[in-house]
């Protein structure tokens, strides 16, 4: 259906040019983003910013083609699940920032969106206007695949999580 098909392009391209455009600053500012990395208790900031920079730019390209659109879903879950537990969910829902030991912390209700709407597309696949559909991948990462492949994001996530995150202790 060409409805369907035009609205799942419009949403890999939307969250492609975000992931994108978030990589490109990364890789802009990598001093920068290495510091805040380590300041909110990620071990080997320099590692941090290169795989994180990256998965960023990986995935925004990789959504933006159409192509094997659910490994790219599944990196857009695994980074929102990073953000989600590291940074966002001590602040509630609403992005709106408020100050947490003088650094602007938001809510997760941005990055629960991106999480959803690249789940929906590893659930769905790609659409007919995709590298997918061109090259025969398209019916073989959707539905149960793509099911799958979001627990492989979060999976992957709570594994970069447990092996590089010591946040500081509280109190």
């Amino acid at each position: 259906m060409f409805g369907v098909d035009v609205g799942l392009l419009t949403l890999r391209l939307i969250l492609g040019i975000v992931f994108l455009a978030h990589g490109v600053k990364h890789a802009q500012s990598r001093e920068k983003t290495t510091k805040w990395f380590a300041s909110i208790g990620f071990r080997n900031a320099p590692f941090q910013w290169f795989m994180s920079t990256a998965t960023e730019i990986g995935v925004g390209v990789l959504m933006v083609a159409g192509l094997l659109t659910g490994f790219a879903a599944a990196g857009v879950v695994g980074i929102m699940f990073v953000a989600f537990w590291s940074v966002h969910r001590s602040a509630g829902f609403f992005i709106t920032a408020f100050m947490k030991e003088g650094i602007d912390v938001e809510g997760w209700e941005y990055v629960f969106v991106l999480a959803a709407v690249a789940a929906a597309l590893a659930l769905a696949g790609p659409g007919t206007i995709a590298l997918d559909s061109v090259f025969g991948l398209d019916v073989l990462f959707d539905g149960w695949i793509g099911a799958a492949l979001i627990g492989l994001g979060v999976g992957a996530g709570a594994g970069l999580l447990a092996v590089f995150w010591r946040p500081a202790e509280s109190g």
